[in-house]
C-alpha cells in the first residue's frame, strides 16, 4: 500500500473525549472514528488488524473441532421468552418492533437462537457432540459507552456453543475450548491468564474468563508467577484426547480478579511467587448444562431410547475488544507496537527522499518483495514526520531507505519492538524480514 494514495485520516492531537491508551492511540492512527456514542467506523487500518484477528481466532476454533456458521443479527422476541430471559436482561437489550409489530431485539448474545437451529437438527444421542461458532456483530446499548472499542455498544465477538449427550462430554467440550483459548492469544502475542470467574446472566456453575496483563487494565488481578512462564504454544494438544491435564496446570494456581479475590487463598502462595497486576477481558467460557435446552425443549433419544436433554456451554471472545486489549499491552509514548501475527502490515518502507533514483528504485523492489504486507511511505514528507507516523502506527518492522544508504545498497532496519536499529544490504535486510 502506497501512503499517497491510502485513506489514513491520522490526527496529530488527541481528541479530548479519548481516556485510555487505545481510544487515543486508535483514533490518532486512523483505525476508527465514532459515529455515534459507542459505535464506530473501522477505517482500513484498523480493519486489517480486526480481519488478523478473526483470522486467529477462526483457525483455533476450526482446530479444535467447532464447525462456524452464521445467525442473524436480529433475533425474534419469542425466543427469549421462551428460554425467560427476555424481560431478565434489563434495558442493555435493544428492543424493537417490525412493521407488522412483531416483537424484535438486536441480539447480545445467541444462545436462545443456536439452541432452536440444533433442535431442528438433533434428534438422536449420534447427532452429540456438536460445537458451533460464528463471528458476528453484536449490541448491548451500554448506558455509559466508554474507552472507545474496548466498552463500545456495537462489537465483533466469536461466540461458540457445545451441545453434549453427558455432563462428562460437555466438560470435554469446555476443556476443548479452554485450551484453543490459551493457543488463539498466545497466537496474537498476547499473554492471557484464565481466571474462575462469576456466571452472571448467562447462567451455569463453570466460567472462566481469560484476562491479558496491561498497565492500564480495567480491573486488578492476582495470579501464580508460573502462568507467566508457560507457552501454551510449546506442544500441540490433541483435541480427541483427556485434556485435563492441561487445565489443571492453569485452574490448580492461583489465579483471580478483584472480585473473586480470597485473601486466605493468596496468602497461601509463596511471596516471591505472587503477581499482582492490572488486566483486560479478552473472552469468557461458561458451561451451564441444560438451562437453555430445558427450557426451550430441546430433547433427543439416548442410547437406550429413552429422550435425554442435552448439555451445553457457550464460549465468547471480544474480537473488535482485542484490537484495543493489544494496543493496551503493546504501547510506548510514541505510538503502537503490533505483535506480529496481527499488525495490519508488516513492515514501512520509509522513502526518506522521493525522487531520488537509487532510493525510489530500492523501495520499488522491498515492495515488490511484500506487495500485500507492506507500506511505502512515498509522500513528500519531511523525515520527522514519516518517522514518527510510522512509530504511531506500530509497523513491527521499518525500512528506512536514504541517498546515502541507497547509493552503496543498504537499508536500515528498525524493529518496533525493541528499538534496536542495523544497516543492512538490501538482500540480508529482505531474508531477515522473511525469517
Amino acid at each position: 500500500m502506497r501512503l499517497s494514495r491510502a485513506f489514513l485520516p491520522t490526527l496529530k492531537e488527541t481528541p479530548a473525549e479519548a481516556q485510555i491508551a487505545s481510544h487515543r492511540l486508535m483514533l490518532r492512527a486512523g483505525m476508527i472514528r465514532q459515529t455515534s456514542a459507542g459505535i464506530y467506523a473501522w477505517l482500513p487500518l484498523g480493519l486489517r488488524v480486526l480481519r488478523n484477528i478473526e483470522r486467529i481466532v477462526r483457525e483455533e476454533q476450526d482446530r479444535a473441532g467447532a464447525q462456524e456458521i452464521l445467525m442473524p443479527t436480529i433475533q425474534p422476541a419469542e425466543l427469549w421468552r421462551e428460554s425467560g430471559r427476555y424481560d431478565d436482561y434489563g434495558k442493555e437489550m435493544l428492543r424493537i418492533r417490525d412493521r407488522h409489530d412483531r416483537e424484535m431485539l438486536f441480539g447480545p448474545t445467541n444462545e436462545e437462537m443456536v439452541t432452536d437451529l440444533f433442535k431442528s437438527f438433533a434428534k438422536s444421542y449420534r447427532d452429540l457432540p456438536r460445537s458451533l461458532y460464528h463471528i458476528q456483530w453484536k449490541f448491548r446499548d451500554e448506558v455509559r459507552p466508554r474507552f472507545g472499542v474496548m466498552r463500545g455498544r456495537e462489537f465483533l465477538m466469536k461466540d461458540a456453543y457445545s451441545f453434549d449427550l453427558t455432563p462428562e462430554g460437555a466438560r470435554h467440550s469446555y476443556h476443548q475450548m479452554f485450551v484453543a483459548y490459551l493457543r488463539t492469544f498466545a497466537r496474537m502475542g498476547l499473554k492471557a491468564i484464565p481466571m474462575r470467574a462469576d456466571t452472571g446472566p448467562i447462567g451455569g456453575d463453570l466460567s472462566h474468563e481469560f484476562i491479558i496483563l496491561a498497565e492500564t487494565g480495567e480491573s486488578q488481578v492476582f495470579l501464580h508467577r508460573d502462568l507467566l512462564d508457560y507457552d501454551p504454544l510449546s506442544e500441540a494438544p490433541d483435541y480427541n484426547s483427556d485434556l485435563s491435564p492441561q487445565v489443571e496446570f492453569w485452574t490448580r494456581r492461583y489465579a483471580a480478579t478483584e472480585d473473586l479475590h480470597d485473601e486466605a487463598a493468596w496468602n497461601a502462595v509463596p511471596e516471591a511467587e505472587r503477581v499482582s497486576a492490572r488486566g483486560i477481558e479478552v473472552g469468557h467460557i461458561f458451561y451451564f448444562g441444560t438451562k437453555y435446552s430445558k427450557a426451550m425443549g430441546l430433547q433427543v433419544s439416548g442410547p437406550d431410547g429413552a429422550m435425554v436433554t442435552p448439555e451445553m456451554g457457550s464460549y465468547g471472545v471480544g474480537v473488535s475488544r482485542l484490537v484495543a486489549a493489544a494496543i493496551e499491552a503493546n504501547h510506548d509514548e510514541n505510538g503502537i507496537k503490533w505483535p506480529d501475527a496481527i499488525a495490519p502490515f508488516k513492515l514501512a518502507i520509509l522513502n526518506l527522499k522521493v525522487g531520488d533514483a537509487a532510493c525510489d528504485a530500492l523501495c520499488e523492489q522491498i515492495l515488490a518483495a511484500f506487495p500485500d504486507d507492506a507500506v511505502y511511505d512515498d509522500r513528500g514528507e519531511r523525515a520527522g514526520v514519516k518517522f514518527a507516523d510510522a512509530d504511531l502506527l506500530g509497523y513491527p518492522w521499518q525500512v528506512v531507505v536514504g541517498p546515502r544508504g541507497a547509493a552503496a545498497g543498504k537499508v536500515e532496519l528498525k524493529r518496533r519492538a525493541t528499538g534496536e536499529r542495523e544497516e543492512l544490504s538490501l538482500e540480508d535486510a529482505l531474508q531477515k524480514l522473511r525469517g
